[in-house]
């Protein structure tokens, strides 16, 4: 029999505490930078602490709606559809940093439907096979149209190009299907089509290439395409184990390229040292085991796979940004959940987090 209960303390908890070491480093990661650009220290902090509060707003009141109301064809797919508009409409719109990911909102905000995609999917995928999941070999009537909003999803986000971003979309869709109960051959069926475009994405595209071939080779070209690596690593083995203090960071003093953004990982290393990267590191080790038991609890199927979906789409990005910062992955444009400085990521996680706690408000 369901029950209500209180909420996640752990969950919220540490969303709550990344949020804050999140603001509190983006501060750090930018001021200098923003001075210089913008003649303000606070520009990139009060951007933060806009959104920040904004979402955690969002989460408050997500947390407050029972997550059945979500299971309405209107809104699914009505989500879906705008969402699909947003990420062809970027195409015709000037491009930013030589891609074509943003909307801009005025002069002062700017969004990401890409980020929207990654949320609009799981819900997609949790309405659509909530009652399917005995009927998870028929290929032509549940798998082939549960998977086609995903690869055009994924086909528009690594046009903008964003790889990265593309991949999560793969993997949170990989993580649902799974515990809908999808069978491995299917999986191994689906790598057909998708490991050759990836391949041709990594071989054929000249400054992809180039990444792996300095993640192979990071001594390769120091001051050329493998600055960003070797910088991040200098970040992190500075640190030491306390770190040199907040705001006392050098890399962060235009070595280390977008220190408050892909790269904030490495400024958390080189200011807090090993125990503050490994507290951050604890941090989303705790939401992964809440968010899992939330879904191992869940009520019904469609809590079950939203509750997978929100946990692994963000677990997955920060497992793939502490990775690229560490080295240990090529280097993709994947920003560190609740961390990273960006409007649109931050608000949309803690949108999805208030829809996952309240769904860990109602158990069996």
């Amino acid at each position: 029999m369901a029950k209500r209960v209180g909420i996640d303390k752990w969950m919220f908890g540490s969303t709550v505490l990344l949020v804050v070491a999140g603001v509190l480093m983006v501060f750090s990661a930018s001021a200098v930078m923003a001075s210089e650009r913008f003649g303000s220290p606070y520009h990139f902090l009060f951007r933060q602490l806009g959104w920040a509060v904004a979402g955690l707003a969002a989460m408050a009141v997500a947390m407050k709606i029972d997550y059945r109301r979500w299971k309405k064809p209107a809104i699914v797919f009505s989500l879906l559809g705008v969402t699909a508009v947003l990420l062809v409409a970027v195409f015709f719109l000037d491009r930013s940093h030589n891609t074509h990911r943003w909307i801009k909102l005025g002069s002062f905000m700017s969004f990401q439907p890409s980020e929207l995609a990654k949320p609009a999917l799981i819900l997609f995928l949790a309405f659509f096979l909530e009652a399917r999941s005995k009927s998870m070999d028929d290929w032509r009537h549940t798998l082939l149209p549960a998977v086609l909003p995903v690869f055009l999803f994924a086909a528009l986000i690594m046009k903008q190009p964003d790889l990265g971003t593309a991949l999560v979309c793969l993997g949170v869709t990989a993580a649902i299907l799974y515990a809908a109960g999808m069978r491995l051959r299917y999986f191994a069926a689906g790598l057909v089509p998708i490991v050759p475009v990836i391949a041709y994405m990594l071989i054929f595209v000249p400054w992809r290439l180039a990444r792996m071939e300095v993640f192979l080779h990071p001594e390769r070209d120091p001051q050329g395409i493998g600055f960003h690596i070797n910088q991040s690593l200098i970040a992190v083995g500075t640190g030491g184990l306390t770190g040199l203090g907040l705001m006392e960071g050098k890399q962060k003093l235009f070595y280390l390229p977008e220190p408050h953004t892909d790269f904030i990982f490495g400024v958390i290393s080189e200011e807090l040292g090993l125990i503050g990267a490994v507290l951050i590191a604890v941090l989303f080790s705790v939401f992964a085991w809440r968010g899992l038991r939330t879904a191992l609890r869940a009520r019904d199927n469609f809590g079950r796979y939203i509750a997978i979906g929100v946990t692994t789409m963000i677990v997955v990005q920060a497992f793939f940004n502490i990775s690229v910062v560490l080295a240990l992955l090529p280097t993709k444009g994947i920003p560190l959940p609740f961390i990273s400085y960006g409007g649109s990521s931050l608000f949309v996680m803690l949108a999805s987090v208030g829809v996952l706690l309240n769904i860990s408000q109602q158990t069996e």
